[in-house]
């Protein structure tokens, strides 16, 4: 079969949404919100859950039902998310995003801007509020 074929093409069309489940729903809305600039595009109180955007890619905010007894992250010995990652424009908005998180609440940072795998592309690591980890790249040039 031909690489060319529709048989062999991707059936899917990238990221919709990023479903997260966070120990204190108001500190994760306000990382988004606040520290990265996304904008509030929907809630469900009853739930409770909100929905961020970058104007890209959608993140669904579900509040743990009893985060005293929840099990933490563990990107390690979990089955699942081990990380996400979102795409900055350029190494100086990568900057600029590390340079903001630094002084976030809840926010602690794994490493700050560095090459990826020796190469022009850079990334930084952090865990967000609720110790979810999350990684920004800068693509090279």
């Amino acid at each position: 079969m031909s690489s060319d074929s529709p048989a062999s093409a991707p059936l899917t069309r990238g990221a919709h949404h990023i479903g997260l489940t966070v120990p204190d729903l108001p500190k994760a809305r306000g990382f988004f919100t606040d520290t990265l600039g996304f904008q509030l595009v929907g809630e469900k109180p009853d739930y409770p859950a909100a929905f961020v955007s970058d104007g890209s890619t959608m993140i669904t905010l579900w509040q743990a039902h009893d985060p005293a007894s929840a099990t933490a992250f563990d990107r390690r010995n979990v089955i699942g998310l081990h990380h996400f990652a979102m795409t900055v424009e350029n190494a100086a908005a990568l900057d600029a995003v590390h340079g903001r998180l630094k002084s976030a609440d809840g926010v602690e940072i794994e490493f700050a801007p560095e090459p990826l795998g020796g190469g022009p592309t850079r990334h930084m690591m952090c865990a967000i509020p609720g110790g979810i980890r999350m990684e920004f790249i800068a693509p090279a040039g």
